[in-house]
């Protein structure tokens, strides 16, 4: 994952990581300090336990008391996790590879045609990665899947085959902003059939002609969402 600039990436980790003046509070530094105690008491054969291998290619996010320990992740090398009070979560800092499996798409100039593609991308941010989305790697391959879809409906035939190098630049940048409006599109989108019951219904007749399209062994038998809506009040005044 490439990031857009410096600063926006400051800001991310900044806002995830807890102000250190407000602290982990009295009763925090209390459990802190009981568990080193429990660490020297029981030194030296506690040290197997609270001593972590970090890899070269490894980062560790600790959290303390269910807060990032640090600005910056641990790693690499030799690690102290305090028991008790510490959790970690290790990140692959490798590129990661994955095949983008073939998907239909029309170009601009109305041919339908078969694509697929190759992932390349890594992990800047390691408490990012772990503290802003909940399955990372999950996520950036179906932006990508999404967003070559997106990028190859607006390219004719021809360019298809001769401008790749076009195309992945494109698609490159394209992630990059989406993954920065994802959840504002999102937010949106909830607002506006919130306030519109019949696009909601629309949109729940749109999903049941996908189902029949589909999975034509599937039985689907369509409610009205109104009928739904006054069985749960019934429901409450039981």
């Amino acid at each position: 994952m490439d990031p857009q600039g410096e600063a926006p990436k400051k800001n991310n980790t900044e806002h995830l990581v807890a102000d250190r003046r407000e602290g982990i509070g009295v009763c925090g530094w209390i459990l802190v300090s009981l568990s080193f105690l429990l660490v020297l008491i029981t030194f030296p054969i506690s040290i197997w336990a609270c001593i972590k291998v970090i890899r070269e290619y490894e980062r560790a996010v600790v959290f303390r008391l269910g807060r990032v320990l640090s600005k910056k992740a641990k790693g690499p090398g030799l690690i102290l996790i305090l028991p008790c009070t510490d959790t970690f979560v290790k990140v692959d800092l490798r590129t990661v590879t994955c095949n983008i499996p073939p998907q239909e798409i029309l170009t601009k100039d109305a041919v339908t045609t078969q694509v697929d593609g190759v992932l390349y991308y890594r992990i800047h941010s390691a408490i990012s990665a772990v503290a802003n989305i909940t399955d990372v790697h999950s996520a950036t391959f179906l932006l990508a899947q999404s967003t070559l879809r997106k990028v190859l409906g607006t390219q004719s035939l021809a360019q298809l085959l001769s401008g790749r190098e076009e195309i992945a630049h494109s698609v490159k940048v394209v992630a990059a902003e989406g993954e920065m409006n994802a959840s504002k599109t999102l937010k949106q989108a909830s607002i506006v059939l919130s306030e519109s019951p019949a696009g909601l219904q629309l949109r729940y007749l749109q999903t049941l002609t996908t189902l029949a399209a589909e999975n034509n062994s599937t039985i689907v038998f369509p409610l009205p969402i109104n009928m739904l809506e006054s069985l749960g009040q019934k429901n409450k005044k039981g």
